[in-house]
């Protein structure tokens, strides 16, 4: 039994870490509403006069209109790209276990190791003739954040067991509809956690337009922060309200992904996918067979054709592999519709 007192005494520190967490953006807050004067000192203090003209001023002469458009471009077809490919290629990393796919998957952990050589990258588009384009930063970001991806799906495919995989090929199933029909929909959990992190690098990402992007009407929301900063005279209470407005999306986007998908997070693979518990969970029943069931099925045939005909039915409360009536005596089961 935990003791109350170290439970208080974690909850405090756990605490005093989100404040220390807080604090520059309290300052950001806070500075965007004072005058550039007293905003130029940094303080923590509330303003003397609160000034809202700031805000004014952001959306009459920021463009910022146009830097969310090009940002929601952008990382909306990096979402896409990252969490398709991935999911691919995971799929025939785990699934074929031979050595070049071994191989194939150290090389993808190394891209996370690698740092960028953002050099190399400019010379290698300019070649291409595609640098300053949208689909020059598109791959630029799917190449930096695919081995993340691919690391973090992997891991998680390896709980899928391949008997589904089996049932589907034996039904008459090709390997792309079992991937797409099959595959991907029991990955909704971890693609939201990829989505959710490659979301948010691509919007904070400063530097890959800042090399890559040389026209200004196609920069992101973060490098329209040029049209308030100079050398020689800075105004930072509009550049703190300029951050304010750009950095609000954050904890939008992460809140409405863990308040639509909360069951997917907390309830594990199983219960996320189904949005049932308890003696309807398909995947509880089919890890049950797996443990204690299969093992009793090895002496005979007959015995044998009944788990797996158990195996597959655990798994249609699922909500991926559906079954209908065979219309056949003997107990045998219907097509697997996702395969039909």
């Amino acid at each position: 039994m935990e003791h109350p007192g170290r439970k208080a005494f974690v909850s405090a520190i756990v605490f005093l870490g989100a404040l220390v967490i807080l604090v520059p953006f309290y300052m950001i807050l806070v500075n965007s509403f004072k005058g550039i004067r007293e905003s130029a000192l940094f303080g923590m203090g509330l303003p003397s006069t609160w000034n809202f003209d700031n805000y004014k001023e952001v959306f009459d002469k920021g463009n910022i209109m146009r830097g969310f458009k090009n940002s929601f471009l952008i990382s909306g077809l990096v979402v896409v790209c990252v969490t398709l490919f991935a999911s691919m290629a995971a799929f025939v990393i785990q699934r074929r276990d031979d050595r070049f796919m071994r191989s194939t998957y150290l090389l993808f952990i190394m891209g996370l190791i690698v740092p960028v050589s953002i050099v190399p990258t400019i010379r290698l588009m300019g070649e291409l003739h595609i640098r300053g384009t949208y689909f020059s930063l598109i791959m630029y970001y799917t190449a930096v954040l695919l081995p993340f991806a691919v690391f973090l799906l992997v891991g998680f495919m390896k709980q899928i067991p391949r008997e589904l995989d089996e049932a589907a090929l034996l039904e008459g199933c090709g390997y792309f509809r079992l991937y797409w029909r099959i595959i991907l929909p029991l990955l909704v959990t971890v693609l939201i956690t990829v989505t959710i992190v490659v979301m948010v690098s691509v919007w904070n990402d400063f530097f890959g337009p800042f090399y890559l992007m040389t026209d200004s009407t196609k920069w992101t929301i973060v490098l329209q922060i040029f049209n308030f900063v100079s050398l020689y005279n800075t105004n930072w209470g509009i550049v703190f309200a300029f951050m304010v407005i750009v950095i609000s999306p954050d904890p939008a986007r992460v809140l409405a992904a863990a308040a639509l998908h909360y069951r997917r997070f907390d309830g594990g693979l199983g219960q996320g996918l189904t949005n049932t518990g308890g003696k309807n969970d398909g995947w509880t029943s089919a890890r049950r067979i797996d443990e204690r069931g299969w093992r009793h099925a090895q002496g005979s045939r007959g015995r044998r054709r009944e788990m797996d005909t158990a195996r597959t039915h655990s798994a249609y409360p699922m909500g991926t592999l559906r079954s209908y009536a065979g219309g056949r005596s003997g107990g045998r089961p219907g097509r697997l519709r996702a395969c039909a």
